[in-house]
C-alpha cells in the first residue's frame, strides 16, 4: 500500500524510526500492554535456550514418534490425524489475549508474550489418561513468569486457557465430537508453580502444528489433557472454570488430572503406562514422578474423590 505524506507536514514533526522503536521497547519494559493482534517482536532463538536440570538422567522420546502419535482433536480424533492435517494450522500471525482478574489485561504477539525471559529447555515426561506417555525435551518459559507481568489480583484463584477457535484452520471442529473452543484451568498456584511451563519449541526447534503451535501448555504431573494447545486466550478468576473434558465425560476425565496410579480410570488401570518406542510397559509413578516437587500442593485433599 502506497501512503502518501501531506506537504504541510515538516521533517522535523516526523517521529525518527530510532525513536520510535526506543519507545516501543519502554513500552513493553513498562508494561504497556496494548499491541495490534499478531504483533511482532524479536524472533525466538531456540539455539541460545538455557538448559535446566529437568529431565536429567531420562530417554528422551524420538522426535518421529513425538510428532507423528498425537492428541490433538482439534487436527483429527485418531493419533495420526494431527500430522496429516497440520499445514491447516497457520500459527503467523498469533496473538494471545489476556484478561480478567488483573491490574494489566493485553493482547501480545507470542514472542511479545515470552520477553523478557529467556528461553528454557526441560525434559519432561508427559503421560496420557490412555496409559501411554512419552520424554520430550521442551523449550519454553515457566507460565508464573509470564502471568506476574499482568499483575493478578488477590481475586484471581484460578487461571483459564482457552484454545484457538476456527474451524478452517482446525478442522477437527467441524464436527461437534466436543464443545469447542477447548479450555483447560489451573488453581493459580498450580499455574505459577516452577514446573508449569509455556512451551514453544521441542527438540531445539518451533512446536510443529501437531504439538500445538505456537504456544501450549506444559503441566508435567497432571494427565497430558491438561496441557492444552494453541493458546489464545488466559482469563484469571474468582471461579473455577468449566473445562473441556471434564464436562464431556467427568467420570473419565477429573478436573485435577493429576496422574494417581490408585485411581484407575473406568475402563483401564492406571498403574502402568507405555512409554511411546518402548515395548514393555513400566511402573507409574505419583504425580508422573514429581512428587517431591507438587504434592504440598494438595494436602489435605482426597485425591481419589478429587482426581
Amino acid at each position: 500500500m502506497l501512503i502518501r505524506r501531506p506537504p504541510d507536514i515538516k521533517p522535523s514533526e516526523i517521529t525518527p524510526r530510532g525513536l520510535y522503536l526506543d519507545r516501543r521497547r519502554f513500552m513493553l519494559a513498562a508494561g504497556a500492554l496494548i499491541l495490534l493482534p499478531g504483533a511482532a517482536g524479536a524472533a525466538l532463538r531456540f539455539d541460545g535456550a538455557v538448559k535446566t536440570r529437568w529431565g536429567e538422567g531420562l530417554d528422551v522420546t524420538s522426535v518421529e514418534d513425538a510428532t507423528s502419535y498425537n492428541n490433538f482433536v482439534e487436527l483429527g480424533s485418531d493419533k495420526s490425524s494431527p500430522k496429516r492435517n497440520a499445514a491447516a494450522l497457520v500459527t503467523r500471525p498469533w496473538s494471545v489475549t489476556v484478561e480478567g482478574e488483573c491490574l494489566k489485561p493485553g493482547a501480545l504477539g507470542v514472542e511479545d508474550l515470552l520477553a523478557p525471559h529467556p528461553l528454557e529447555e526441560r525434559i519432561y515426561r508427559l503421560r496420557c489418561v490412555e496409559g501411554w506417555s512419552m520424554v520430550i525435551p521442551w523449550v519454553g518459559v515457566p507460565l508464573g513468569r509470564v502471568l506476574q507481568r499482568f499483575e493478578p489480583t488477590s481475586r484471581a484463584k484460578w487461571v483459564e486457557f482457552t484454545t484457538l477457535h476456527d474451524p478452517q484452520r482446525l478442522p477437527g471442529q467441524r464436527r461437534a465430537v466436543l464443545d469447542w473452543p477447548y479450555v483447560e484451568g489451573l488453581r493459580i498456584d498450580e499455574a505459577t508453580h516452577p514446573l508449569s511451563l509455556l512451551a514453544v519449541g521441542m527438540y531445539g526447534d518451533e512446536l510443529p502444528a501437531q504439538n500445538g503451535a505456537p504456544l501450549r501448555l506444559v503441566v508435567p504431573w497432571k494427565y497430558g489433557f491438561k496441557s492444552i494447545k494453541s493458546i489464545v486466550r488466559i482469563r484469571f478468576s474468582e471461579t473455577r472454570p468449566k473445562t473441556t473434558w471434564n464436562i464431556a465425560q467427568p467420570d473419565e476425565y477429573g478436573f485435577w488430572a493429576n496422574v494417581n496410579p490408585e485411581v484407575d480410570h473406568p475402563r483401564w488401570s492406571q498403574k502402568k503406562e507405555r512409554r511411546i518406542g518402548q515395548f514393555f510397559k513400566i511402573k507409574t509413578d505419583m504425580f508422573n514422578g514429581y512428587a517431591s516437587e507438587v504434592a504440598h500442593l494438595y494436602a489435605g485433599m482426597d485425591l481419589a474423590r478429587d482426581f
